[in-house]
């Protein structure tokens, strides 16, 4: 075999590999950007982000997430729901508050939730269903995560830190 070949044929095998690799990553990490603007029926007048970002486990059976605010007033909820970026949808994963986590008074930033979820914690539709549903639908763009907010008094949706359907939004890609 001559050295060219010697040295062109694991070239191309390391390159395969790195380029599986990289395609398989990509595909089981997601990760959905949060804004006022987003949020459905209308726009919430917010300064608050948010960033939630998933990594299904090689195995396909769990996901862990991180959930990191900023200028996010009186949190009291975060969840997964099922749908487009121009429909609300049902619940399908309660990422906020879960495992003794309370709702933030006041103004928070930084890590909201951080935790991972299985088949198991599945609701509403998807209850009873293999988490692969879930992340086929998060493939396809049917997925949105949102976090809620309340003052704890009198009516609801006031203002920003009291938006009990929803204070920011963001589609999972």
């Amino acid at each position: 075999m001559s050295t060219l070949k010697r040295i062109w044929i694991p070239l191309a095998a390391a390159s395969l590999a790195l380029a599986t690799f990289s395609a398989y990553a990509q595909q089981n990490t997601f990760s959905a950007k949060m804004t006022g603007a987003s949020e459905l029926p209308e726009p919430v007048p917010s300064k608050a982000t948010a960033e939630l970002k998933l990594v299904v486990s090689p195995d396909g059976k769990k996901i862990s997430y991180t959930l990191t605010a900023t200028d996010i007033r009186n949190a009291a909820g975060a969840d997964i729901h099922l749908g487009p970026d121009t429909a609300n949808g049902p619940l399908v994963v309660k990422l906020f508050p879960v495992n003794g986590a309370t709702a933030k008074k006041g103004d928070f930033t930084g890590v909201l939730a951080e935790g991972s979820f299985t088949a198991a914690d599945l609701i509403g539709p998807l209850k009873g269903s293999d988490l692969s549903d879930l992340i086929d639908q998060i493939r396809e763009g049917n997925t949105y995560t949102n976090i809620h907010t309340n003052d704890g008094t009198g009516a609801p949706n006031t203002g920003p830190g009291d938006y009990e359907h929803g204070e920011i939004r963001g589609q999972i890609k």
